[in-house]
């Protein structure tokens, strides 16, 4: 898999230049008549990916997000704009770029459905041509990473959505890919399954430099595994930067859920933070998105009888709303509706 040393001389891996894609809808206006609309499922988002990389790419449904992989590799042409990944352009030459990315699109399975783990594999080397030295020591990383052993045999109807996803990641490595695109890999799953992708992920970033695009609706998704994040909206790329600074420009606040070891009133005194709700033993701890977690804890576990904790994350949707009220560009007036999945 791809090295990222040298990344800064080289060209960017991902190119992506005012791209567009428009759909033509037809809407009912009346018993009996419809008419067409224009929507502008991407509207003339511009970024750039250097050579291994990871980032997350984020928004709420129907921002943009999935548009914007569909035409990165090659599966919707776009209406206006340039691509280049790989110095490739995805809708001219699909197949040859086929051959130097990876892709799971979420819980849409590019395993065959009847037949064991480890046949779905064989087709895809197959597919793909990948010498046998290759494939094997692939597949062997893969499996021992992703705790695959047991589960080569398992037709992959039979596999639960945690562990067909990983069944699915490593199907999308086995061919060696420079770049990886991951439509939400982590909707559905438990949390050991998360964890396991997760750790995947970083090791093979960090080992392999692989390069990888990540959307997600899971905040903790981005915070463990990117420092970069862009959020796209109505089409609109709102923000490209650090996730700290994503925090910041939102506004947002974290929740730290408290859990104390009997009823007690309103946690108070703890600088920087506000009381939100008590519900028994438990209470929300509302804090600015941006400062650290880690004083507040040390504070309420100085006053307080603390039994647990845990600190949430804002929402996207909440996130993007802030970023609007606080100045991000805002979708144009008449496109709002109509807005295509992902």
């Amino acid at each position: 898999m791809g090295s990222g040393s040298g990344a800064a001389a080289e060209r960017p891996l991902i190119e992506v230049d005012g791209a567009e894609k428009v759909f033509s809808v037809r809407r009912r206006t009346g018993r009996l008549r419809r008419t067409r609309q224009e929507v502008r499922a991407v509207d003339g988002i511009t970024f750039r990916v250097p050579r291994g990389e990871m980032v997350g790419y984020i928004g709420p449904n129907g921002a943009g997000k999935s548009t914007t992989i569909k035409m990165l590799t090659g599966i919707l042409t776009p209406s206006g704009g340039r691509l280049r990944v790989a110095g490739i352009d995805p809708a001219r030459e699909r197949t040859r770029l086929a051959r130097r990315i990876g892709v799971v699109f979420g819980q849409r399975t590019t395993l065959w459905w009847d037949l064991p783990l480890r046949d779905s594999y064989e087709l895809v080397r197959r597919m793909y041509r990948v010498p046998d030295a290759v494939y094997r020591a692939n597949l062997d990383r893969c499996v021992e990473l992703l705790d695959l052993a047991p589960l080569l045999a398992v037709p992959v109807r039979q596999l639960s959505l945690g562990q067909r996803m990983r069944g699915d990641i490593a199907a999308a490595l086995l061919h060696d890919p420079e770049v990886l695109y991951l439509d939400e890999p982590t909707i559905g799953l438990d949390v050991i399954s998360k964890a396991k992708v997760r750790g995947f992920l970083r090791e093979l970033n960090a080992e392999r430099g692989t390069t990888v695009l990540l959307t997600t609706h899971d905040l903790t998704d981005i915070e463990q595994l990117c420092r970069r994040v862009m959020v796209i909206d109505h089409g609109h790329l709102i923000y490209d930067g650090g996730l700290e600074g994503l925090r910041a420009a939102g506004d947002g606040e974290r929740t730290l859920v408290v859990d104390l070891e009997r009823e007690l009133p309103p946690i108070e005194g703890i600088p920087g933070a506000r009381t939100v709700k008590v519900d028994g033993p438990r209470q929300w701890l509302a804090f600015p998105a941006a400062r650290s977690a880690a004083p507040l804890v040390t504070a309420v576990a100085e006053r307080y009888p603390l039994v647990d904790l845990s600190v949430r994350e804002p929402d996207i949707e909440e996130v993007i709303a802030r970023l609007y009220a606080a100045g991000g560009r805002r979708p144009e007036p008449g496109r709002e509706s109509g807005r295509q999945p992902g």
